[in-house]
């Protein structure tokens, strides 16, 4: 079985450069990093090809992997892609395409889809109306997809939308797209949210498993709360899980170094 692999997403590092914090996460131990555009530029295409060459270098040189893609709509703003208005949805999936560039040029191969904001249903819209309208406009995207090796992964959010809140429509939504560009994901937080037990998510999952994202339910990092990831650790092993382990937290108080260190040591102790 292959070794997991310890990934971190790369917003925690607020005020660093990159090259700073590529180079902590690396001496911590960490095998890769996940990018959340809004960190680079507002828009993704304001990302020079010299920026996304010297990005993709800088981890190179460093042995670390860019996993990917998250956040991915936090900005420019205005965007929505289960919207009835097409021009706005039109609008949305040209920047998934810019992101798609984005994501292939800096060596990634995944995307989170989570932006449950610029999901949620707008007022008046049907849930079944909007399932159809995200089908189509993921059915236009797929073949870019392929073509650069790079896959979504459609994210349960149980508190933060209305539109794939659960795990079960997550895989729904994989089964009915049927294209191995487009698969799920579990994170930690969403899982207990939703209250599933963390194996039974990743047993739920596997079929179609490509990522995870480790926070603790407190919205710090795996092991600074009350979340138990054991049962995360022996599932993914059953299954033979062989993607990243990805670290997102969103409460940033006790700093990027402590918990990018003490979610490392956590996870490398459960994994053992």
């Amino acid at each position: 079985m292959m070794p997991i692999k310890f990934a971190i997403c790369n917003e925690l590092f607020q005020g660093w450069q990159l090259e700073d914090a590529f180079a902590f996460v690396k001496e911590l131990g960490y095998d890769g990093v996940e990018i959340a555009p809004f960190t680079l530029a507002e828009s993704a295409e304001q990302v020079s090809r010299e920026e996304r060459k010297r990005i993709r270098k800088l981890a190179e040189d460093l042995g670390l992997e860019i996993v990917g893609l998250h956040w991915l709509l936090v900005s420019p703003p205005g965007l929505h892609l289960t919207t009835p208005d097409d021009s706005i949805r039109e609008r949305t999936k040209a920047y998934f395409r810019e992101l798609l560039y984005l994501c292939a040029d800096l060596g990634g191969k995944i995307m989170v889809v989570g932006s449950p904001k610029q999901r949620s249903l707008v007022p008046g819209d049907t849930y079944e109306a909007a399932w159809e309208r995200a089908k189509a406009f993921f059915a236009d995207l797929l073949p870019l997809a392929e073509q650069l090796n790079v896959t979504f992964c459609i994210e349960a959010l149980p508190t933060e939308t209305d539109f794939i809140p659960t795990l079960d429509e997550a895989i729904r939504f994989v089964k009915e797209m049927n294209h191995p560009n487009l698969q799920t994901m579990v994170d930690v937080k969403s899982a207990v949210g939703e209250g599933l037990k963390l194996d039974e998510a990743v047993y739920k999952a596997a079929p179609y498993l490509k990522h995870v994202h480790a926070n603790d339910a407190n919205r710090l990092g795996p092991g600074m709360g009350d979340t138990d990831f054991a049962p995360l650790a022996k599932a993914l092993k059953e299954i033979n899980y062989d993607g990243f382990v990805s670290v997102e937290v969103f409460d940033f108080s006790p700093g990027a170094e402590r918990i990018a260190r003490e979610s490392l040591d956590y996870l490398r102790k459960i994994f053992a």
